[in-house]
């Protein structure tokens, strides 16, 4: 059910990738405003989620997730209908204000019974569910616009969601009690279990650290996926059915990864990994322009190396979001919340890059190698840093404790 949850926002984007030309001629716009259509909902569940997480922090997990998932529905069918590209925009940006909940929810409701690896472990098996989006969505989403046009996935956006409401209405419980939640009214901190808001966040120099890891991971997911339609179609000559197929393939690679770092976490620590997994994803990116521009491999090598490329995010995900939650029991949705607002918001704003360079494979490949150099200077220069390995581990076992102490 989480994994369900999870998934949407993915789900939401990845639907509608290969329908992206079509609408660029269908609605007689470019292809950098057609790719905005992507931006602006990650931009959208950026600010949702700092909404949202503090809300489901003094209402409860349900409340806030059953309104978004209902406001999903009613934005995905307002999309179906929309006459121009404006506003087309302008509601994937509600779209993705109100997914929002879906992603906050699901995250918030893992750190609430769990910490530390385990939480990671919970994470790492989420991503399975999110990395089945790649997988079904663009094939699905294919099928639905080849046989009633691109606005026929909006009405299938708007099913998914009636079918999420009534799964949660009828079997997900409330994991936050009310003697747990938090009151405008109280001031504090983290360690006493009262809300000082953002403002603590934002001073946790380790907090920022891991979220914007996986801001960085998110954006070169999102890179390749504003960027993948169009490169593979226009600039290699692939058909939309064989494009969604690619896409699928890729997809693989982030559910393999995920499970191997569940596996993994069970011999090594989250920090551990995350130091290993960045330095080898920044190699992976710097040989994709090369394939590129040798056309080495042609179609098959930049497949294969966009696949480990993507492939590498299963173990910086989890593991970055684990560490970065570790600490905030009582504060999870608002943690979770600054946590998927700098990922999806670091995505929103990297991505549209592809569009403004070009949108070439060289383009995407460019602003990949970006965000990999990014992620290893955070790494190499920060006390998240600097903490890894067996100090690493044993924080994380610390705080593990504390916060099983805290629930009890």
């Amino acid at each position: 059910m989480l994994g369900a949850l999870a998934a949407l926002p993915a789900v939401t984007t990845d639907m509608y990738l290969p329908a992206l030309p079509e609408v660029a001629s269908d609605l007689a716009t470019t292809t950098t405003a057609a790719q905005f259509t992507l931006s602006g909902t990650l931009l959208g569940t950026a600010v949702g989620q700092l909404v949202i997480g503090p809300l489901s922090d003094r209402f409860g997990r349900r409340l806030p997730l059953l309104i978004g998932i209902s406001m999903h529905v009613v934005t995905s069918l307002l999309c179906a209908i929309a006459p121009n590209i404006g506003l087309l925009i302008g509601l994937r940006v509600l779209q993705g204000f109100f997914n929002a909940a879906a992603s906050v929810v699901a995250i918030a409701v893992i750190r609430d019974r769990f910490t530390g690896s385990d939480a990671a472990k919970l994470l790492s098996r989420l991503m399975l569910m999110i990395g089945l989006a790649p997988l079904l969505a663009p094939t699905l989403g294919q099928a639905v616009a080849g046989i009633w046009a691109w606005r026929a996935v909006f009405y299938s956006l708007a099913l998914i969601g009636v079918i999420l409401v009534v799964i949660v209405w009828r079997w997900m419980p409330e994991t936050l009690p009310p003697e747990r939640r938090l009151s405008r009214a109280r001031k504090g901190s983290p360690k006493t279990g009262e809300p000082g808001g953002y403002r603590i966040l934002l001073r946790d120099r380790r907090f920022l650290a891991y979220a914007v890891i996986p801001g960085l991971a998110m954006g070169i997911i999102m890179s390749y996926v504003v960027g993948s339609p169009f490169v593979m179609q226009e600039e290699y000559g692939l058909t939309p059915g064989q494009f969604a197929l690619i896409f699928a393939v890729n997809g693989v690679a982030m559910v393999i990864s995920s499970q191997v770092n569940a596996s993994l976490l069970s011999r090594a620590s989250s920090s551990g990994i995350l130091r290993i997994a960045a330095p080898i994803l920044l190699v992976l990116a710097l040989a994709l322009p090369v394939i590129i521009i040798t056309g080495a491999g042609g179609i098959f090598g930049l497949v294969a190396s966009l696949w480990l490329v993507l492939g590498m995010q299963g173990f910086i995900f989890a593991n970055a979001t684990s560490l970065a939650l570790d600490g905030y029991g009582r504060m999870a949705g608002t943690a979770a919340a600054l946590l998927g607002c700098l990922q999806v918001g670091l995505a929103g704003l990297i991505s549209p890059l592809v569009g403004v360079f070009g949108g070439s494979a060289l383009s995407m490949a460019g602003v990949i190698i970006g965000c990999a150099v990014v992620m290893v200077l955070v790494l190499a220069t920060t006390p998240a840093y600097r903490r890894g390995g067996q100090r690493g581990r044993r924080l994380e076992t610390g705080q593990g404790s504390n916060a099983a102490a805290e629930q009890a």
